[in-house]
């Protein structure tokens, strides 16, 4: 895929490539190696990389993240997963699939702590089911090579026995090679390049798109990054980033699709919220599959009647929660959903049920 996007850019007109570590040395100019370029615009687009903590013996079992695991051609014996949220979820159930043992460390309270604590539990309740062994609340402290495997060792002073290690803690914006002190760009504590609502810098004429900007992190965003900025250089268009509203998908099976406020961000909010539930067993699709597990969760605005956001977990969930999404961005009402007709059987059919009976959030 990179040499047919090397390729394909390589042949534009007026576009020149060049191979190397970029760094500015000023405002408006930027050097590779020994060659100074400069510009009247630039766009930083540098991407973010995987956090890999410094514990103690952690280098020496050569651990994972998920850019080495996509070259993996063997099944792990006991697959150790270090953090229980999304990239470390969906490589635990495929390696648990594949054969592995696998046995997922979360320091927190549970998995995923930005979902909902129901979605949560759910997720990981089906994670188990399929022989995961989900531990949360425990600190790993070290690690040791020993022979048949390695050894990881918890705060409580007991250890497990595994072959190989995912490290998927987090990830870190590419910023701190890029000279940007020289550049007059500034970044916040975490290492993202600040950016207006419309992606520019603290210096104007440098734009930050993607993950390197901390203002989304998915391939969804960077591309909308993007079309924000090619609208409003362009075509005279006004796109914001601020109008954009967070999408995403947390891809085991069954996925999760989640648009919009989760219930602590919609209580947070003051508003008078309310909520529509119901369990995936009332979908026939999903009873015909006998795929039953999760729920539908949408959060209503009880006066501007306005869809809040939604947690969709279930069969086809990461499909469904898009006919929710484009009603938030139409700013239409939530009775237009739920007097729609949607087509039997499917998933997004419950939809319009769910939002005929809603009832106060719980505290």
């Amino acid at each position: 895929m990179q040499n047919k996007l090397q390729s394909w850019l390589g042949a534009m007109p007026n576009l020149t490539m060049v191979d190397g570590h970029a760094r500015f040395a000023g405002p408006k100019e930027v050097r590779v190696g020994d060659r100074a370029l400069t510009g009247r615009r630039f766009f930083l687009n540098t991407g973010a990389r995987p956090v890999v903590p410094g514990l103690p013996g952690l280098a020496d079992v050569k651990p994972w993240t998920n850019a080495e695991m996509m070259e993996v051609d063997t099944v792990p014996a006991h697959l150790l997963v270090l953090g229980g949220s999304y990239i470390g979820l969906e490589f635990a159930q495929m390696y648990a699939r594949f054969g592995s043992r696998v046995t997922v460390l979360e320091q927190g309270a549970s998995l995923v702590p930005r979902e909902d604590p129901d979605v949560a539990a759910t997720i990981a309740a089906l994670l188990r089911d399929e022989g995961i062994d989900v531990r949360t609340g425990v600190q790993v402290r070290s690690f040791e090579r020993v022979s048949g495997g390695l050894h990881a060792t918890l705060a409580d002073g007991t250890s497990i026995l595994g072959s190989n290690v995912l490290v998927a803690v987090g990830r870190a914006p590419n910023s701190d090679e890029l000279g940007l002190e020289l550049a007059g760009v500034r970044r916040d504590s975490r290492g993202y390049v600040e950016v207006d609502d419309e992606l520019r810098t603290s210096q104007p004429h440098i734009y930050a798109l993607g993950d390197v900007n901390g203002r989304g992190a998915f391939t969804h965003t960077s591309y909308n990054d993007f079309e924000i900025v090619e609208a409003n250089l362009l075509r005279g268009g006004a796109r914001r980033v601020s109008d954009r509203i967070p999408i995403y998908g947390l891809y085991v099976d069954p996925p999760l699709g989640r648009v919009g406020m989760n219930e602590a961000q919609a209580r947070a909010s003051g508003r008078r919220v309310l909520r529509g539930l119901r369990p995936m067993t009332r979908v026939g699709r999903a009873r015909e599959r006998g795929e039953t597990v999760g729920f539908l969760k949408i959060l209503v605005d009880g006066e501007s009647q306005q869809i809040l956001g939604a947690s969709l977990l279930g069969v086809e969930a990461d499909e469904a929660v898009h006919s929710i999404a484009d009603v938030m961005y139409a700013k239409a009402p939530y009775t237009v959903l739920r007097d729609a007709v949607h087509a039997h059987p499917t998933v997004s059919e419950l939809i319009p049920t769910v939002l005929g009976d809603l009832s106060p959030l719980p505290a």
